[in-house]
């Protein structure tokens, strides 16, 4: 198996990758499960929304079902497959950001239940409603710093701090190089960071 990027290709998905250019259904629906949840996070910390992400992840399904058969083995098929998520995820987002006109996500947005109601629960021995409402409150901070950021260096900020991908493997989904994705990297944390400062208090 050919080496490219300087990307281990010991890649533990060549057999079921295999069966699928084969045209085994059965072998994909595996990938499917195995890869679907790490998709989804990746899609939704790059578009900010949940509904939004798990469109991006069936369509990168259906792409790379279509497109497997071309799939050359220079790298793991999971950095392909992450590679076409990350991509179907900039095109979400910049279709979102045209169809709201650029609006911003808001950091002070009330935390409701579909209904419109913030959500009850008898007392237990389990965190009170509200300290599950302030981690939320600051979870959806985190990720509205995390928006915040402009597109490249979100990316690498959730591939490696949120996906613990290697520098290796980043700068083959992004195509750049790794002194590349480590400038982006400490610049981009240090935006969340200060982000961060503004809206939860000094760290």
């Amino acid at each position: 198996m050919k080496e490219g990027l300087n990307i281990k290709t010991d890649d533990e998905d060549a057999e079921i990758v295999s069966l699928c250019k084969k045209g085994d259904v059965d072998a994909f629906e595996t990938l499917v499960i195995k890869h679907q949840k790490k998709m989804l996070n990746i899609a939704y910390r790059i578009v900010g929304n949940y509904e939004d992400a798990c469109e991006v992840v069936q369509d990168a399904f259906v792409s790379a079902h279509k497109a497997i058969k071309t799939f050359e083995e220079k790298s793991r098929f999971s950095t392909w497959l992450y590679t076409i998520v990350i991509n179907l995820s900039r095109n979400r987002l910049k279709q979102i950001k045209t169809m709201m006109h650029h609006e911003k996500f808001s950091l002070d947005d009330p935390i409701l239940t579909d209904n419109g109601n913030i959500k009850a629960e008898p007392a237990s021995d389990e965190p009170s409603v509200l300290e599950k409402l302030e981690k939320r409150d600051i979870r959806q901070k985190v990720q509205g710093c995390i928006s915040s950021l402009d597109n490249e260096f979100r990316e690498v900020l959730v591939l490696r701090d949120i996906q613990g991908f290697s520098y290796d493997e980043i700068g083959v989904m992004l195509r750049i190089a790794e002194g590349t994705v480590k400038s982006r990297l400490f610049r981009a944390r240090d935006a969340v960071k200060n982000c961060l400062k503004k809206v939860l208090g000094e760290l």
